[in-house]
């Protein structure tokens, strides 16, 4: 079976487990005990694969808790992030699920445990809350413990059956790929069935390897990335993938809003193999209480942040000063958060770094407050490109986005605009649109050249621009392809008359056969 094979039949096995487990739940509900449930897996065998060393003879799963020395439990929590004793793997608690009258408490003990072995080290940060959302006792899963404990034991079962390799060179060469691929399949999914709420925390794979190449074209190497509105962390992650052959110096970085979804961005890092000294997820407010203050500027930033959505804006007078929006003079619009967004990551990227934000269309047209962001913007020459995206390509909204790349390294005054909205530039699929591989070298590649491409891409003086009101719409400087079926005149008359002379021998025709049956009824 090939890699693609194998990661279609794991993906079929996981969506079936979450169809036939859920039961009365709402999937949106019962993901977190799906993911949650894979998370646990792969932290107990990344964690026993780790003790042992790659000594055959060592099997920790069949361990005693007593052997564990708190000379092994420190080396391993310094080195790992966290501790599992051999009871509490999930092996272990998987054989005896099905007949464990106290299953859901157990595992909640295994999970604060868990968490708690991290508390005092350096990576308390990162492990504390992370199973937060796995709540076992919740009435979500049943209302009696029987219950509860019968679809935690059949998450568990199921979860267990999936085939990710058996041994230390398939973990560490094929198994974490898998692990990482099967969690963002079950996450996209849910996505698609959440609606307009999945797209707030979830990139399509596709666009954010758009995005990633855009942010860290042609570097080497970066210190570090960073994503302000990080989500699950999907963004992120494709950076990680096109970034292999790289070096990302000083790791991940991101903040989020949402409890949850900032738990499902530090299970992600860990299901990718990043080491907790190598991310830092942030819960909060970004824009009004924003981290890493400290640790910028930032090489690249890659973003997909909440489309228009209200924030304090003007009612925090304090605002005006921070240092993020006192340089534009103006804040972005309360009921309108886009550009605020926009500021900071501008003030968080590094003189040599871009940063690639998706935004709503109406920022780049619109008067007021946003009009004298985007003077401040191309006055200051920090826009490298506007790039124009197809229809539905995110979940839950059909908008036509656009990508804003920002730069402090530009060695001309120009503006490029990417026109890639066209059907050419994009493959219909059934819940959303796709953007293929053939489709980002496309634009890479105009991006890249800055050439003028007609219908597709011009670069624009930004003198020009503020003569047009710093309008940034993709659409007033790139002229769209004329689809219409041309019509040649003098060849239409020819047929007009072949088609009028052709006519009148079919009547002529006509009415010779009526005379004839006239004639004959006479």
């Amino acid at each position: 079976m090939t890699s693609t094979q194998q990661r279609a039949a794991l993906q079929r096995q996981i969506w079936q487990i979450a169809n036939d487990v859920r039961g009365a739940v709402d999937g949106w509900d019962f993901k977190q005990y799906v993911l949650g449930s894979l998370f646990y897996r792969f932290i107990s065998e990344n964690f026993a694969l780790y003790i042992e060393g790659g000594d055959d003879s060592i099997n920790y799963a069949e361990l005693g808790d007593e052997v564990i020395t708190p000379e092994i439990k420190d080396d391993a929590i310094k080195t790992k992030g966290y501790f599992i004793y051999p009871s509490q793997l999930f092996a272990n608690i998987v054989t005896g699920a099905n007949s464990n009258e106290s299953l859901n408490t157990d595992l909640a003990s295994i999970f604060a445990a868990i968490e708690a072995s991290a508390n005092g080290y350096d990576s308390e940060g990162d492990i504390k809350g992370l199973f937060a959302d796995f709540d076992t006792t919740s009435n979500r899963l049943g209302n009696t413990v029987a219950d509860k404990n019968s679809r935690l034991a059949a998450v568990l079962k199921g979860v267990a059956g999936l085939d990710f390799g058996q041994n230390i060179d398939s973990f560490q060469c094929n198994q974490i790929d898998l692990f990482g691929d099967a969690y963002e399949f079950l996450i996209s999914n849910y996505a698609v069935n959440a609606g307009k709420s999945g797209g707030e925390f979830f990139t399509p794979q596709h666009v954010s390897k758009l995005i990633a190449q855009l942010a860290m074209h042609k570097q080497t190497s970066v210190n570090k990335i960073y994503d302000p509105a990080c989500g699950s962390g999907s963004l992120l992650l494709q950076a990680k993938k096109h970034f292999d052959a790289h070096i990302i110096e000083d790791g991940f970085f991101g903040q989020e809003i949402n409890h949850t979804t900032y738990n499902l961005a530090r299970m992600n890092m860990f299901l990718h193999n990043i080491n907790y000294d190598k991310f830092n997820m942030q819960l909060g407010n970004t824009l009004i209480d924003p981290h890493f203050g400290d640790d910028k500027p930032f090489d690249a930033i890659v973003s997909n942040p909440p489309y228009s959505v209200k924030w304090i804006g003007s009612d925090d007078p304090t605002l005006i000063n921070d240092e993020r929006f006192a340089p534009a003079g103006v804040l972005a619009p309360k009921s309108k958060a886009d550009f605020a967004f926009v500021l900071h990551a501008l003030s968080y990227l590094s003189s040599r770094g871009r940063a690639a934000i998706v935004c709503f269309p109406g920022i780049f047209y619109r008067g007021g407050a946003e009009k004298k962001i985007r003077q401040y913007l191309i006055d200051n020459n920090y826009v490298e490109t506007v790039i124009s995206l197809a229809p539905n390509l995110f979940y839950g909204t059909t908008i036509a986005v656009n990508i804003l790349v920002l730069s402090k390294h530009k060695t001309d005054t120009k503006t490029q605009f990417i026109d890639a909205s066209g059907e050419e530039y994009f493959k219909k699929a059934t819940n959303t649109n796709i953007l293929t591989d053939q489709h980002i070298e496309q634009i890479m590649q105009a991006f890249d050249s800055k050439a003028n491409i007609e219908h597709f891409a011009e670069s624009v003086d930004n003198d020009k621009i503020a003569e047009n009101d710093y309008n940034l719409s993709v659409s007033s400087y790139v002229e769209a392809k004329d689809t219409r079926e041309k019509i040649d005149i003098t060849q239409l008359n020819a047929e007009l008359k072949t088609t009028v002379a052709n006519i009148d021998k079919l009547r002529a025709d006509i009415d010779v056969i009526v005379a004839e049956i006239e004639g004959r009824e006479k």
